[in-house]
């Protein structure tokens, strides 16, 4: 069983290596949490009471609407934080979306108490708290750019490229909630990818045939 002291060397070491008395009472303060796949991390209207550091997994982060479309906000992977738990703490708010593991996941929960008292005393955690912020705020906006300017082929390609894998389980509904979109209109560019040679679709599947055809047309899209 992995120890939390190897958790925070190998995922976040300026944590360790930060000869700060008030962090190394934060580390030690942090929760070592152990999620299944399909757990609710937190939910519209939650309380937000830990700041959280992603080790291990994936958690998916997404709006629901009255109607139950769904739309994926932002993914918070390994070594990453959670920009909304952030800007709840950091604001006294509820949280305003959803968040679902995709797959097992292994994070640390810090206290807000610890949260905020690490805030106040310490230089180093408050240059690491808001540099992150600021860069997952910019991520979320350059993913709701996308969404609403982006074509929908050039984000559909780009969203089968980023995941590395050849075959993507991935059901064509859950293709559409990460691209802000309708699943009859994943589906209908699925098909002309088929069509065309670059994909194979299976049963909450699909597999990459042409990468190369998938990175030209995102590359010719983007003006590169």
């Amino acid at each position: 069983m992995t120890h939390k002291t190897d958790y925070w060397q190998r995922y976040f070491p300026e944590f360790t290596d930060s000869n700060d008395p008030v962090v190394e009472r934060l580390t030690q303060a942090a929760n070592l949490v152990k999620l299944p796949a399909g757990q609710q991390v937190f939910y519209p209207g939650g309380v937000c009471s830990s700041y959280l550091l992603m080790l291990e997994g994936c958690v998916k982060t997404q709006l629901i609407s009255e109607n139950g479309r769904e739309v994926v906000l932002y993914h918070v992977r390994s070594g990453e934080t959670c920009v909304l738990t952030t800007s709840c703490l950091l604001g006294g708010d509820s949280y305003p979306a959803e968040g679902i593991t995709e797959g097992d996941i292994a994070a640390f929960a810090i206290p807000a108490e610890n949260f905020h008292d690490c805030l106040d005393q310490s230089i180093f955690f408050r240059q690491f708290v808001f540099r992150n912020f600021a860069s997952r705020l910019s991520e979320v906006i350059r993913r709701m750019e996308e969404v609403v300017f982006g074509a929908i082929e050039t984000r559909l390609s780009r969203s089968l490229l980023e995941t590395g894998e050849s075959i993507i389980a991935k059901t064509h509904q859950e293709l559409s909630a990460e691209l802000g979109t309708a699943r009859e209109v994943v589906s209908r560019h699925l098909k002309r990818f088929e069509a065309c040679g670059w994909v194979n679709l299976g049963r909450g599947t699909v597999k990459i045939v042409d990468r190369f055809a998938l990175e030209h047309l995102v590359e010719k899209n983007s003006g590169h």
